[in-house]
């Protein structure tokens, strides 16, 4: 079975590009699901897929965020990586739709959940406002905050990968310097400039309308927006971009990873330093005469013998401390 990957919000599942794409699991706030509930779902999720990655907008409310921790707590499961997203609402929906075409290809979960980070780069996820006075999630100026009372006024934002944010008419985004289609979700702002000028300007192939998540208003401080996200749709581009990189395995919990923190424990990719020289058989030498021997952590020799019988360790086989997770 595929890797299961689940959102918080069911207007952050976009529709499916083909029939091979699996949906979204969804984990509901503690207001609409009892706990005992959501452990249920949870466990049903694991057993059936072997690991859930789910991701969550850093924007969700703390307490739904508790929920998540919780339900991984209780369940004591090393199989759950919760992964929070500092994205507006529509640019989690396009990863979210990304790791779901993932799930089904040859990347192992733990290969999955890491290449969150990686494609998180190559989404442009910006906005239409009518107004920034209650914007709070890139840099406001002075002048911008009093051009917003103009009748008429309006804004060009975008929040990822990098803050940017000109009024329309007097300045262009800048934006992806690679091919991508970009996705379109109307507020209550009626206006045609992310088909006509953004599009063009930014020369997408392809433009994909969905549905506004409920938490967007919230997020851009307004609902009179027009929210859009650019991101890599040739899932052949996805694929070789994630299988490009170099895989490694968790020293903490042992699942495969790309880049340099696991996706599931959180834990830092330690990096490997060499060993100063030390004469075979003379004191503190880690090979005796004769023996062979091969890398495994940082500062440390063991011979391929040692090796044998071993296998990844699940965090609670480790005595010294704990591994770092996502989230508070």
């Amino acid at each position: 079975m595929p890797t299961a990957i689940a959102v918080t919000s069911a207007d952050l599942v976009l529709p499916p590009t083909d029939s091979h794409t699996p949906t979204a699991a969804l984990l509901h706030a503690p207001d609409a699901q009892p706990l005992e509930a959501a452990l249920a779902d949870m466990q049903l999720l694991v057993e059936r897929n072997g690991y859930v990655v789910a991701l969550y907008p850093a924007s969700i409310p703390l307490a739904h965020e508790r929920r998540l921790h919780t339900v991984r707590s209780v369940l004591e499961s090393d199989r759950i990586a919760l992964l929070k997203l500092d994205l507006p609402p529509l640019g989690v929906s396009v990863l979210a739709r990304q790791l779901r075409q993932l799930s089904v290809c040859d990347f192992s979960a733990g290969v999955v959940a890491s290449a969150a980070r990686l494609l998180a780069h190559y989404v442009w996820a910006g906005a239409l406002l009518n107004s920034v006075t209650r914007l709070d999630r890139v840099p406001v100026g002075l002048r911008s905050h009093a051009k917003s009372w103009v009748p008429g006024s309006q804004f060009g934002v975008v929040a990822h990968p990098g803050p940017q944010l000109v009024r329309i008419g007097q300045g262009e985004l800048a934006g992806p310097r690679f091919a991508t289609r970009l996705m379109v979700a109307r507020g209550q702002l009626q206006s045609d400039w992310v088909h006509t000028d953004l599009a063009p300007g930014w020369r997408v192939h392809g433009v994909e309308e969905t549905a506004l998540p409920a938490d967007s208003p919230r997020w851009w401080g307004t609902s009179r927006l027009v929210e859009f996200a650019a991101f890599l749709a040739d899932i052949s581009v996805v694929y070789q971009l994630v299988s490009s990189v170099r895989r490694e395995v968790c020293t903490w919990c042992g699942i495969e990873l790309i880049g340099d923190r696991c996706g599931f424990c959180s834990a830092p990719l330690a990096p490997l330093t060499p060993v100063p020289p030390v004469s075979p058989g003379s004191p503190g030498s880690p090979v005796s005469p004769g023996s062979s021997a091969s890398w495994t952590s940082p500062g440390s020799w063991t011979s391929p013998a040692s090796h044998a019988g071993n296998r990844p360790h699940s965090p609670g086989a480790h005595g010294g401390g704990a591994p770092m997770h996502q989230g508070p």
